[in-house]
């Protein structure tokens, strides 16, 4: 039986996937199943983690809502809910995908009701993957043209700027038409080369207008980057993130000097962290905070599994989570102070009070952070700093998403993706090339709009939140935390703590039951605010957004459903059958090995592996 492959040499992990080999006449001509691959060096794995998790939201994200939410206090609601929800469900999908050896998937025949969960991960990744490169490829365009001695956002002498146009960020709101030949609402050129220039934003939907052309070359080099990074697999993958993971961070700790030595820095740095208790009562701090745990440590997406799907068998995955959260959330926190310590200059240069120049997500990174930049010595060095380590934050979190969603399918057809030596790489390049197609429409004149609706419904904190909770719901109450902590034992040579056990069973589910409903509860339509106005939605394109978004939520219950009918038996004996593991070989080898250590003193794990066992054969 294949269970009797020596469990004790982690090689076999690598033939996981059994080779496919069709029989007589046709065995010479169909290709072998490839050998999963492994992280080469000990600090892959890890790297990857940061590089992917670690991304745009650690910089624009965070601080904003730190300062919106209370200063210091908001740390309180953070880190309740990284110690209750997003640590234990970090923890739950690398150990997942370490054990199970498979992506995001088929990792869940360990509970096969719930195996809609990778379905809808698959999903939810395949839309980020879309979108968020197109981030990136503004972040190109901005660094493109830093590389000249004034830059082209803080001046208003540009064939793109109207007569409203002010060259003073901060000041625009001083000027009055009496003073000054406005036609309108006076616009800092900042803002206009933003509008005007980089996005060439039109009315609406209902104008979406010709295809910007700059722009979509700057996709084009984004996705060439992020092919040549992922289209050997992972072996490759772990040697890019040694610098793609780790530069940001010179960057980061090169713009931090600068900035804390600015005067005004300090009047930011109290603004960013000074604590409001009383913003504890709303509940909005709490769902903030919530949705930002799901967001920076990319839970419910289905790539964490993969990440630990290449892992030995054996590795200390638990004391790899514990160091990639250290660094997620101190990323975190020291990129607040990069950002509050430029907006106090900011603010302490025009004498105004810092939350008129704070901002969040592509407003900070396009908009108030350039402006900033441009009032600093040498500001051209000080631009392509930044907009290169933005790049780099937002290019190893889109080529590790990537690799997430082409796992989950490699590993649901490996006859067919995984056979000879070029289907691989091939799969990943029409990939790159279907989402390059969709995201042109993002680059059109009219595109800002849909990617805002990309952003706000398809891979939306509501999708996260309602995958994470069945996540938790399948370990802790299906399949049973005391079940996995033994596999957890089994690869790491001891038990972890019952924090983790706990959480499954009560705190992770409770508190991602509790943020969705007040999601729902506290929801309101999609709108973007542009410098001649607020544009508001039309209802059938909130409709197409909600229909983003509930195409995979409907996944974990249309996969149920489906996996009751197709079973046989009692309604009872259905249950049975689909909540039983399927295991492959090599885990049923680790575990008989698990048995005969553990004797006759546990007949009830003897018992589950036998039944594992039993299914496998059938």
């Amino acid at each position: 039986m294949s269970s009797k492959t020596d469990p004790g040499d982690d090689s076999v992990q690598e033939k996981a996937e059994p080779e496919v080999v069709a029989a007589g006449k046709a065995e010479e001509e169909t290709p072998k199943v490839r050998e999963r691959e492994q992280w080469i060096g000990k600090a892959d794995f890890v790297l990857a983690l940061i590089g992917f998790s670690v991304g745009l939201g650690n910089i624009w994200r965070f601080p904003y809502l730190c300062y919106k939410n209370g200063g210091g206090a908001f740390l309180i609601p953070y880190f309740i809910m990284l110690l209750g929800a997003g640590a234990p469900l970090l923890i739950l999908e690398v150990g997942l995908g370490q054990f199970m050896s498979q992506g995001g998937i088929t990792a869940w025949k360990i509970c096969p009701i719930f195996q809609g969960i990778g379905v809808a991960n698959t999903i939810i990744v395949q839309w980020l993957c879309v979108y968020y490169v197109v981030i990136l490829a503004w972040a190109m365009y901005y660094m493109a043209l830093s590389f000249q001695p004034v830059l082209p956002w803080n001046t208003c002498d540009n064939s793109w700027n109207t007569p409203n146009c002010v060259d003073d960020y901060i000041l625009k709101n001083n000027f009055t038409n009496s003073t000054y030949n406005f036609t309108g609402k006076p616009v800092a050129s900042v803002v206009e080369f933003w509008e005007r220039k980089a996005l060439k934003l039109s009315d609406g939907l209902h104008d979406m207008g010709t295809l910007n052309w700059e722009m979509a070359l700057s996709l084009v080099g984004v996705w060439i980057l992020v092919y040549l990074c992922v289209f050997k697999g992972v072996r490759s993958t772990g040697r890019v993130v040694y610098f793609t993971a780790t530069f940001p961070y010179v960057l980061l700790f090169i713009l931090l000097i600068r900035a804390v030595t600015l005067e005004g820095a300090e009047t930011g740095i109290i603004f960013y962290l000074k604590p409001d208790i009383n913003k504890l009562r709303d509940s909005q701090v709490w769902i903030d905070a919530g949705t930002q745990i799901f967001f920076s440590y990319s839970i419910g997406l289905g790539t964490l599994v993969a990440l630990g799907s290449y892992n030995k068998f054996h590795n200390n995955f638990y004391r790899d989570c514990i160091i990639f959260a250290c660094f997620n959330s101190g990323t975190s926190l020291l990129g607040g102070f990069v950002i509050f310590s430029v907006l106090g200059f900011m603010a302490n240069k025009y004498d105004v009070p810092v939350e008129e120049v704070a901002a969040s997500g592509p407003g900070l990174a396009f908009i108030a952070y350039p402006a900033a930049i441009a009032e600093m010595p040498i500001a051209p060095l000080w631009s392509v700093m930044f907009f290169f380590m933005l790049i780099l934050l937002g290019l190893d979190s889109e080529f590790v998403s990537v690799e997430g969603f082409v796992t989950s399918l490699c590993d649901l057809f490996p006859q067919y993706l995984r056979g000879g030596k070029y289907r691989k790489p091939l799969f990943i390049l029409v990939c790159c090339i279907f989402w390059f197609i969709i995201g042109l429409v993002l680059v059109m004149e009219g595109g800002m709009y849909v990617l805002q609706i990309f952003d706000y419904y398809s891979a939306s904190g509501i999708a996260l939140l309602w995958v994470s909770f069945f996540q938790a719901t399948a370990i802790g109450w299906v399949y049973g935390p005391a079940r996995l902590y033994d596999h957890f034992e089994l690869m790491l040579g001891w038990r972890p703590d019952m924090w983790n056990y706990v959480s499954w069973v009560l705190f992770t589910p409770g508190l991602c039951a509790g943020i969705f409903i007040f999601s729902i509860v506290r929801y309101s339509p999609l709108t973007y605010d542009r410098s001649w106005g607020t544009y508001h939605y039309p209802d059938w394109a909130i409709a197409i957004g909600w229909m983003m978004g509930l195409c995979s939520i409907v996944c974990v219950p249309i996969v149920a459903i489906v996996r009751l009918l197709l079973a046989k038996g009692s309604l009872y004996e259905r249950l049975c059958s689909t909540t039983t593991p399927r295991l492959s070989p090599h885990q049923l080898g680790k575990l008989s090995e698990s048995s005969k250590a553990i004797g006759s003193t546990d007949d009830k794990k003897k018992e589950d592996i036998l039944q594992m066992e039993t299914l496998d054969t059938k």
